[in-house]
């Protein structure tokens, strides 16, 4: 069953490197979607966060253990503004998430 607020669209570049978009709403309903799409990512993922309005404490776990246990290349793309980006700040999980600025790409 499609979750209406919730998006993940999944691309790859020529070189193979997986680039994850999310949209709408990371939390306990959706999480699960994120975790098996990074488990199917490969080693080189780009995790772009700028299109989510919303996470919870399961979207900030499933972040966390991403960066922990994930791909050796993750990178991620948190929103300059915005619900989801004072999640990230006030929680604290900021310098222990592989961020990058948006033209980061490689």
């Amino acid at each position: 069953m499609a979750d209406l607020d919730f998006d993940l669209n999944v691309t790859h570049d020529e070189q193979g490197r997986c680039r994850l978009t999310l949209r709408g709403e990371l939390d306990l309903a959706t999480a699960g979607r994120l975790q098996q799409a990074l488990a199917e990512g490969g080693d080189d993922v780009l995790l772009d966060l700028r299109g989510l309005t919303f996470m919870d404490s399961t979207g900030v776990r499933a972040l966390l253990e991403a960066a922990e246990n994930g791909a050796p290349g993750l990178r991620i793309i948190a929103p300059e503004t915005g619900e989801v980006r004072v999640t990230i700040e006030e929680t604290g999980i900021a310098p222990l998430l592989p961020l990058v600025a948006p033209e980061e790409r490689s």
